[in-house]
């Protein structure tokens, strides 16, 4: 995809000029509700941001009744044998061997759970694997241990890096003594001047991805060395990103704001320092965004051929 000099080197640059002038603004700025992204100490899910989430959400809240419903099935029946067939009770246990109206109950009821179970699911996995027509086709590259983006129908690209990793860090950085992948009081300065906070420490990038609200977003996912999964919870998406394979997942965000995921394929020793960073901006704020990209992504005499050579593949 892009070296470091050219995507997130010069994202990083442009993005301190304009944070030093005050100019950093709309989906240049890290900026906006942060609503993907993980709670120390909590559990569940976070807040749906697409309908293919809520539907994955209602699915599983549906599957947790019916494995409670069974489980307690199972422990009621269990504690009523304890107690009616036990050994100070039941002195003569029963010799049969067979009884058929509980086997084939056995066998038709489970049946018929799955059937229902499936009849809930399968529209679920259908809308997630039937790719619709987009309005963004973005491709994703998957590599140790770093994210590259390209928006193919506007023919920018650029690397999205861990913010704290040697790709972003500058001299400066390093004279304030911020060290690379650790949070210390330097590094807290660093995430603040990208408009982060410290929770975000290890999901927050130095470039993201910035599509707008309400569009149809289709993503092509492949990876440039190992088997690496791109992922937004908020989102409900998943996809393995893998060598030699382009797969598709897609979503429309139906709210503003920054959501955050993680690379889910353990893909070699770093990782844990491949975050994802997504901002979801109204239309306007998009446009400005892609005006300024293409500037800033065109910048580069190798661009051009970089981006055929990266649709190529």
């Amino acid at each position: 995809m892009r070296t470091k000099s050219f995507g997130s080197a010069a994202a990083a640059a442009l993005f301190a000029t304009l944070t030093t002038t005050g100019m950093a603004t709309g989906a240049w700025a890290q900026d906006g509700e942060l609503l993907g992204a993980p709670v120390s100490g909590k559990t569940g899910f976070q807040p749906a941001a697409t309908e293919l989430a809520r539907d994955l959400q209602s699915l599983d809240h549906m599957l947790l009744v019916v494995i409670a419903l069974i489980v307690g099935f199972v422990c009621a029946l269990i504690l009523w044998v304890i107690v009616r067939y036990n050994r100070k009770v039941n002195k003569t246990p029963a010799s049969f061997t067979h009884h058929t109206p509980i086997e084939v109950a056995w066998t038709i009821v489970p049946i018929l759970i799955l059937v229902v179970i499936g009849a809930f699911s399968l529209p679920v996995l259908f809308k997630q694997q039937e790719i619709p027509e987009g309005d963004i086709y973005i491709k994703v590259t998957g590599y140790q241990w770093y994210w590259g983006y390209e928006y193919v129908d506007e023919d920018i690209a650029f690397d999205s890096y861990l913010l704290g990793h040697p790709a972003n860090m500058t001299d400066e950085d390093y004279d304030a003594g911020a060290r690379n992948y650790v949070l210390n009081d330097a590094m807290r300065d660093k995430l603040v001047r990208a408009g982060y906070s410290e929770d975000q420490f290890l999901l927050a990038t130095d470039t993201k991805v910035v599509v707008p609200v309400g569009k149809t977003i289709v993503m092509g996912v492949t990876g440039a060395d190992v088997i690496h999964s791109w992922t937004i919870p908020a989102f409900g998406v998943k996809q393995d990103a893998v060598p030699g394979r382009v797969a598709e997942l897609w979503f429309k965000a139906e709210k503003t704001g920054t959501f955050f995921g993680q690379c889910s394929e353990l893909c070699g020793k770093d990782h844990a320092y491949m975050p994802i960073t997504v901002q979801v901006v109204e239309q306007d704020e998009y446009d400005a965004w892609l005006a300024q990209a293409k500037e800033l992504y065109a910048a580069n005499d190798t661009a051009p051929s970089a981006i055929k050579l990266a649709s190529a593949n």
